[in-house]
């Protein structure tokens, strides 16, 4: 028999907006091990968090989403979203 398994998807989203000092971060990544996607996600210097991960379509979909509103805590007013090639990030942390 032969095992179908799902190809994967990255992607590299910038999140502006009241985004640092809020558990952005925390709550990314509490997000992302929910949904079982692997990958990274820090402050930058300009203000923004960025989230680099990966996984199966839908899980990567929902965490895109997700992004766009944050944690409550959070403010987002935008979001840039880059289509990347998977490079097997199996865990999620944040930096």
């Amino acid at each position: 028999m032969d095992i179908v398994t799902d190809p994967l998807i990255a992607r590299r989203v910038w999140i502006s907006g009241t985004v640092q000092g809020v558990g952005f971060r925390y709550w990314t990544e509490k997000e992302a091990i929910r949904l079982g996607v692997g990958g990274t996600v820090r402050n930058l210097f300009d203000q923004r968090v960025e989230a680099e991960f990966e996984g199966p379509p839908e899980a990567v979909d929902s965490l895109t989403e997700w992004l766009r509103h944050g944690p409550p805590s959070a403010r987002v007013s935008g979001i840039e979203v880059e289509e990347r090639e998977p490079r097997g990030m199996t865990r999620f942390s944040a930096q």
